[in-house]
Protein backbone atom coordinates (compact mmCIF):
# COMPACT_ATOMS: atom_id res chain seq x y z
CA UNK A 1 0.00 0.00 0.00
CA UNK A 2 2.63 2.22 0.80
CA UNK A 3 4.34 1.34 -2.31
CA UNK A 4 0.96 2.15 -4.39
CA UNK A 5 1.02 5.75 -2.37
CA UNK A 6 4.43 6.55 -3.29
CA UNK A 7 3.85 5.67 -7.15
CA UNK A 8 0.78 7.61 -7.27
CA UNK A 9 2.18 11.19 -5.55
CA UNK A 10 5.17 10.60 -8.08
CA UNK A 11 2.57 10.80 -10.93
CA UNK A 12 1.20 13.43 -9.72
CA UNK A 13 4.32 15.37 -8.70
CA UNK A 14 5.71 15.00 -12.50
CA UNK A 15 1.63 16.53 -13.42
CA UNK A 16 2.76 19.20 -11.30
CA UNK A 17 5.75 19.87 -13.20
CA UNK A 18 3.60 20.17 -16.20
CA UNK A 19 1.44 22.88 -15.17
CA UNK A 20 3.38 24.31 -12.75
CA UNK A 21 6.68 24.01 -13.25
CA UNK A 22 8.82 26.74 -10.44
CA UNK A 23 5.93 25.32 -7.89
CA UNK A 24 6.81 21.62 -8.52
CA UNK A 25 10.63 22.50 -8.04
CA UNK A 26 9.99 24.31 -5.07
CA UNK A 27 7.50 21.11 -3.54
CA UNK A 28 10.14 18.67 -4.42
CA UNK A 29 12.59 20.88 -1.74
CA UNK A 30 11.12 22.47 1.30
CA UNK A 31 7.02 22.38 1.06
CA UNK A 32 7.24 18.85 0.24
CA UNK A 33 10.00 17.95 3.00
CA UNK A 34 7.34 17.11 6.06
CA UNK A 35 5.61 15.14 3.76
CA UNK A 36 8.72 13.24 2.97
CA UNK A 37 9.81 12.66 6.26
CA UNK A 38 6.60 10.67 7.07
CA UNK A 39 7.65 8.14 3.94
CA UNK A 40 4.79 9.64 1.53
CA UNK A 41 6.82 12.78 -0.72
CA UNK A 42 3.54 14.85 -0.83
CA UNK A 43 2.79 18.23 1.02
CA UNK A 44 0.99 18.33 4.49
CA UNK A 45 -1.05 20.51 6.80
CA UNK A 46 0.14 22.13 9.60
CA UNK A 47 -2.54 22.90 12.89
CA UNK A 48 -2.11 26.42 13.81
CA UNK A 49 -4.70 26.67 17.00
CA UNK A 50 -7.79 25.86 15.86
CA UNK A 51 -6.64 26.07 11.65
CA UNK A 52 -4.84 24.26 9.63
CA UNK A 53 -2.03 25.97 7.36
CA UNK A 54 -0.51 25.10 3.67
CA UNK A 55 2.41 26.01 1.69
CA UNK A 56 2.58 23.35 -1.01
CA UNK A 57 5.59 25.56 -3.01
CA UNK A 58 2.40 25.97 -5.77
CA UNK A 59 -0.27 27.14 -2.68
CA UNK A 60 -0.58 28.52 0.35
CA UNK A 61 -3.36 29.31 2.91
CA UNK A 62 -5.65 27.84 5.26
CA UNK A 63 -7.91 24.87 6.00
CA UNK A 64 -11.25 25.73 8.34
CA UNK A 65 -10.03 29.11 9.14
CA UNK A 66 -10.14 30.30 12.75
CA UNK A 67 -12.12 26.76 13.21
CA UNK A 68 -15.05 26.94 10.95
CA UNK A 69 -16.60 24.47 9.31
CA UNK A 70 -14.84 25.41 6.11
CA UNK A 71 -12.48 24.25 3.15
CA UNK A 72 -9.94 26.27 1.84
CA UNK A 73 -9.67 30.02 2.61
CA UNK A 74 -7.61 31.86 1.85
CA UNK A 75 -6.22 30.09 -1.35
CA UNK A 76 -2.94 31.64 -2.69
CA UNK A 77 -0.50 31.73 -5.94
CA UNK A 78 2.65 31.55 -4.66
CA UNK A 79 4.09 32.63 -7.59
CA UNK A 80 2.06 35.61 -7.88
CA UNK A 81 0.80 36.56 -4.69
CA UNK A 82 -2.84 36.67 -5.79
CA UNK A 83 -6.00 35.18 -3.99
CA UNK A 84 -7.70 32.68 -5.74
CA UNK A 85 -9.99 31.59 -3.44
CA UNK A 86 -13.19 33.81 -2.62
CA UNK A 87 -16.33 33.86 -0.47
CA UNK A 88 -17.23 30.96 1.94
CA UNK A 89 -13.61 28.78 -0.07
CA UNK A 90 -12.79 26.43 -2.05
CA UNK A 91 -13.65 22.72 -1.42
CA UNK A 92 -16.19 23.65 1.08
CA UNK A 93 -19.26 21.33 2.15
CA UNK A 94 -22.60 23.76 1.87
CA UNK A 95 -26.34 22.75 1.29
CA UNK A 96 -26.91 19.36 2.92
CA UNK A 97 -30.79 17.67 1.23
CA UNK A 98 -32.34 14.26 1.08
CA UNK A 99 -35.73 13.94 -0.50
CA UNK A 100 -37.56 15.18 2.56
CA UNK A 101 -35.64 17.88 3.99
CA UNK A 102 -32.33 20.64 3.87
CA UNK A 103 -30.47 20.46 6.95
CA UNK A 104 -29.90 23.88 7.74
CA UNK A 105 -28.43 25.95 5.89
CA UNK A 106 -25.37 24.44 5.07
CA UNK A 107 -22.98 22.07 6.78
CA UNK A 108 -20.68 25.38 7.53
CA UNK A 109 -23.62 26.32 9.79
CA UNK A 110 -23.03 23.40 12.05
CA UNK A 111 -20.16 22.22 14.40
CA UNK A 112 -17.51 20.32 14.01
CA UNK A 113 -14.06 18.85 14.90
CA UNK A 114 -11.19 18.61 12.87
CA UNK A 115 -7.51 16.91 13.53
CA UNK A 116 -4.14 16.28 12.03
CA UNK A 117 -3.82 12.38 10.97
CA UNK A 118 -0.12 10.94 10.54
CA UNK A 119 0.00 11.00 6.76
CA UNK A 120 -0.12 15.21 7.40
CA UNK A 121 -3.87 15.00 5.60
CA UNK A 122 -6.96 16.76 8.27
CA UNK A 123 -9.75 14.94 8.90
CA UNK A 124 -12.67 17.51 9.83
CA UNK A 125 -15.58 15.42 11.15
CA UNK A 126 -19.65 16.76 11.73
CA UNK A 127 -20.93 14.21 14.55
CA UNK A 128 -24.71 14.12 14.94
CA UNK A 129 -24.77 13.22 18.32
CA UNK A 130 -23.12 16.43 19.36
CA UNK A 131 -24.43 18.62 16.20
CA UNK A 132 -25.40 22.16 16.62
CA UNK A 133 -26.55 25.02 14.35
CA UNK A 134 -23.69 27.81 15.08
CA UNK A 135 -25.02 30.42 12.49
CA UNK A 136 -28.51 31.61 14.28
CA UNK A 137 -31.37 32.00 12.32
CA UNK A 138 -34.66 33.51 13.06
CA UNK A 139 -37.04 30.49 14.29
CA UNK A 140 -39.14 29.01 16.74
CA UNK A 141 -38.67 25.62 16.82
CA UNK A 142 -35.63 23.93 18.23
CA UNK A 143 -32.61 23.43 17.17
CA UNK A 144 -32.56 19.85 15.09
CA UNK A 145 -29.90 17.39 14.93
CA UNK A 146 -28.34 16.18 11.89
CA UNK A 147 -29.53 12.52 11.61
CA UNK A 148 -26.60 11.55 9.93
CA UNK A 149 -22.03 11.81 10.61
CA UNK A 150 -20.45 13.43 8.22
CA UNK A 151 -16.92 13.32 7.71
CA UNK A 152 -14.00 14.98 5.40
CA UNK A 153 -10.58 14.27 4.71
CA UNK A 154 -8.23 16.48 2.95
CA UNK A 155 -5.13 15.26 1.73
CA UNK A 156 -2.72 16.83 -0.70
CA UNK A 157 -1.68 14.57 -3.68
CA UNK A 158 0.74 16.95 -5.01
CA UNK A 159 1.89 20.70 -5.03
CA UNK A 160 -0.94 21.63 -6.99
CA UNK A 161 -3.45 18.98 -6.40
CA UNK A 162 -5.84 18.30 -3.91
CA UNK A 163 -8.32 15.33 -2.73
CA UNK A 164 -10.94 15.20 -0.22
CA UNK A 165 -12.87 12.09 0.56
CA UNK A 166 -16.45 12.86 1.92
CA UNK A 167 -18.52 10.27 3.76
CA UNK A 168 -21.86 10.43 5.34
CA UNK A 169 -23.07 7.36 7.96
CA UNK A 170 -26.41 7.56 8.38
CA UNK A 171 -28.03 7.62 11.95
CA UNK A 172 -31.99 7.12 10.17
CA UNK A 173 -32.95 5.55 6.74
CA UNK A 174 -32.41 8.75 4.37
CA UNK A 175 -33.82 8.92 0.55
CA UNK A 176 -31.41 10.68 -2.28
CA UNK A 177 -29.24 12.08 0.04
CA UNK A 178 -26.48 14.59 -0.82
CA UNK A 179 -23.96 16.60 0.11
CA UNK A 180 -23.35 20.14 -2.56
CA UNK A 181 -19.90 21.00 -2.48
CA UNK A 182 -19.23 24.44 -3.20
CA UNK A 183 -15.91 26.01 -4.35
CA UNK A 184 -16.01 30.13 -4.84
CA UNK A 185 -12.86 31.97 -6.91
CA UNK A 186 -11.87 35.55 -6.53
CA UNK A 187 -11.69 36.09 -10.63
CA UNK A 188 -11.51 33.09 -12.82
CA UNK A 189 -14.37 34.47 -14.84
CA UNK A 190 -14.89 31.80 -17.32
CA UNK A 191 -16.65 28.49 -16.01
CA UNK A 192 -16.77 25.18 -18.60
CA UNK A 193 -18.13 21.51 -17.66
CA UNK A 194 -17.75 18.72 -19.39
CA UNK A 195 -21.00 17.25 -21.75
CA UNK A 196 -22.12 15.03 -23.63
CA UNK A 197 -22.17 16.27 -27.51
CA UNK A 198 -25.00 18.77 -27.86
CA UNK A 199 -25.98 21.30 -30.47
CA UNK A 200 -24.39 23.82 -28.27
CA UNK A 201 -20.81 21.35 -28.68
CA UNK A 202 -21.34 20.77 -31.97
CA UNK A 203 -22.16 17.75 -31.16
CA UNK A 204 -18.77 16.92 -29.65
CA UNK A 205 -18.03 15.59 -26.23
CA UNK A 206 -16.27 18.70 -25.03
CA UNK A 207 -16.16 21.60 -22.40
CA UNK A 208 -18.58 23.83 -22.79
CA UNK A 209 -18.73 27.18 -21.29
CA UNK A 210 -21.08 28.66 -18.75
CA UNK A 211 -22.25 31.88 -20.92
CA UNK A 212 -25.23 34.09 -19.63
CA UNK A 213 -27.47 33.34 -22.61
CA UNK A 214 -27.80 29.65 -20.72
CA UNK A 215 -29.37 31.13 -17.13
CA UNK A 216 -28.26 32.89 -14.61
CA UNK A 217 -27.69 29.24 -12.92
CA UNK A 218 -27.35 25.82 -14.70
CA UNK A 219 -27.20 22.51 -13.87
CA UNK A 220 -26.01 19.48 -15.33
CA UNK A 221 -26.83 16.19 -14.66
CA UNK A 222 -25.03 12.58 -14.71
CA UNK A 223 -28.44 11.08 -16.54
CA UNK A 224 -31.83 10.76 -15.98
CA UNK A 225 -32.06 9.34 -12.36
CA UNK A 226 -30.07 12.44 -11.49
CA UNK A 227 -32.73 14.47 -13.37
CA UNK A 228 -35.26 13.29 -11.02
CA UNK A 229 -33.28 14.27 -7.86
CA UNK A 230 -32.83 17.57 -8.64
CA UNK A 231 -36.52 17.97 -9.79
CA UNK A 232 -37.84 16.55 -6.34
CA UNK A 233 -38.21 19.99 -4.84
CA UNK A 234 -35.56 20.02 -2.22
CA UNK A 235 -34.05 23.37 -4.49
CA UNK A 236 -37.50 25.08 -3.33
CA UNK A 237 -35.87 24.94 -0.06
CA UNK A 238 -35.19 28.47 1.71
CA UNK A 239 -32.89 29.70 2.36
CA UNK A 240 -32.44 30.58 -1.13
CA UNK A 241 -33.98 28.32 -3.10
CA UNK A 242 -32.97 27.91 -6.75
CA UNK A 243 -34.71 27.66 -10.20
CA UNK A 244 -32.19 26.01 -12.05
CA UNK A 245 -31.64 25.48 -16.00
CA UNK A 246 -30.86 22.51 -17.23
CA UNK A 247 -28.19 21.64 -19.35
CA UNK A 248 -26.69 19.46 -21.27
CA UNK A 249 -25.64 15.29 -19.71
CA UNK A 250 -22.18 15.52 -18.40
CA UNK A 251 -19.72 13.79 -20.12
CA UNK A 252 -18.30 13.15 -16.50
CA UNK A 253 -17.65 14.63 -13.23
CA UNK A 254 -15.32 17.79 -14.54
CA UNK A 255 -15.39 21.57 -13.97
CA UNK A 256 -12.93 24.32 -14.84
CA UNK A 257 -12.51 27.63 -14.04
CA UNK A 258 -10.20 30.16 -16.06
CA UNK A 259 -8.53 33.39 -15.52
CA UNK A 260 -7.49 33.85 -19.16
CA UNK A 261 -5.55 37.48 -17.85
CA UNK A 262 -3.23 35.35 -15.58
CA UNK A 263 -3.28 32.04 -16.96
CA UNK A 264 -4.61 30.51 -13.49
CA UNK A 265 -7.34 27.44 -14.22
CA UNK A 266 -8.80 25.01 -11.83
CA UNK A 267 -9.83 21.89 -12.37
CA UNK A 268 -12.08 19.99 -9.94
CA UNK A 269 -13.25 16.66 -11.03
CA UNK A 270 -15.03 13.30 -9.45
CA UNK A 271 -15.33 10.01 -10.20
CA UNK A 272 -18.31 9.35 -12.49
CA UNK A 273 -20.54 7.33 -9.63
CA UNK A 274 -19.57 9.97 -6.97
CA UNK A 275 -21.18 13.20 -8.42
CA UNK A 276 -24.52 13.11 -10.03
CA UNK A 277 -24.59 17.12 -11.32
CA UNK A 278 -22.28 20.09 -11.55
CA UNK A 279 -23.64 23.26 -11.21
CA UNK A 280 -22.29 26.69 -12.02
CA UNK A 281 -23.72 30.31 -12.53
CA UNK A 282 -22.89 31.68 -15.46
CA UNK A 283 -18.55 32.50 -15.73
CA UNK A 284 -19.05 36.30 -15.07
CA UNK A 285 -21.67 35.94 -12.28
CA UNK A 286 -20.27 37.78 -9.05
CA UNK A 287 -20.11 34.16 -6.75
CA UNK A 288 -17.40 32.84 -9.42
CA UNK A 289 -18.14 29.52 -8.20
CA UNK A 290 -18.80 25.67 -8.88
CA UNK A 291 -20.85 23.02 -7.01
CA UNK A 292 -20.70 18.92 -7.43
CA UNK A 293 -23.83 17.26 -5.86
CA UNK A 294 -22.05 14.21 -4.49
CA UNK A 295 -23.71 10.46 -3.50
CA UNK A 296 -27.67 11.17 -4.54
CA UNK A 297 -27.89 7.88 -2.74
CA UNK A 298 -30.85 6.54 -0.66
CA UNK A 299 -29.02 5.52 2.86
CA UNK A 300 -30.24 2.92 5.10
CA UNK A 301 -29.47 3.45 9.21
CA UNK A 302 -25.79 2.56 9.89
CA UNK A 303 -24.90 2.94 6.52
CA UNK A 304 -21.38 4.52 5.44
CA UNK A 305 -21.67 6.26 1.52
CA UNK A 306 -18.35 8.08 0.37
CA UNK A 307 -17.71 10.20 -2.31
CA UNK A 308 -14.37 11.52 -3.23
CA UNK A 309 -13.28 15.00 -5.80
CA UNK A 310 -10.34 16.41 -6.39
CA UNK A 311 -9.27 20.25 -7.24
CA UNK A 312 -6.41 20.76 -9.43
CA UNK A 313 -4.76 24.26 -10.24
CA UNK A 314 -2.07 24.89 -12.74
CA UNK A 315 -1.05 27.28 -15.84
CA UNK A 316 -1.91 27.62 -19.44
CA UNK A 317 -4.54 24.06 -19.03
CA UNK A 318 -6.09 24.06 -22.20
CA UNK A 319 -9.48 21.96 -22.63
CA UNK A 320 -7.78 19.17 -23.93
CA UNK A 321 -5.04 19.16 -21.36
CA UNK A 322 -7.90 19.50 -19.06
CA UNK A 323 -9.83 16.32 -19.89
CA UNK A 324 -6.41 14.48 -20.26
CA UNK A 325 -6.04 14.77 -16.57
CA UNK A 326 -9.98 14.14 -15.74
CA UNK A 327 -9.31 10.43 -17.39
CA UNK A 328 -6.20 9.75 -16.03
CA UNK A 329 -7.96 10.74 -12.41
CA UNK A 330 -10.99 8.01 -13.38
CA UNK A 331 -7.82 5.53 -14.27
CA UNK A 332 -6.54 6.37 -10.66
CA UNK A 333 -10.11 6.10 -8.85
CA UNK A 334 -11.11 2.70 -10.28
CA UNK A 335 -7.22 1.47 -9.68
CA UNK A 336 -7.94 2.38 -6.16
CA UNK A 337 -11.62 0.62 -5.76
Amino acid sequence: MRQKMRTIAMAWLALAALVFPAAASAAEGESAGAASAKGLGRPAFTAAGKEFRFDTGALRGTLRPQGRSLGLAPVIDSASGSTLSGGAGLMSHYRLLDSEARYGGGAWEWSSTAKTLADGSVEASWSADASRQIVARPTTEPAPRLPFDLKALYCWRAPNALDLVTSVTAKKDLARFESFLASYFHGFPESLVYVKGCPQTGGKTGLLAAVRSHGDWQMFPRDEAALKIIGDGRWKRPPNPVDWRIMPPLAGPLAVRRDAKSGLTALIMAPPDDCFAIATPYGEEGHRSIYFSLLGRDLKAGQTATARSRLVIGRNISDEQAVAIYEAYVKEARHED
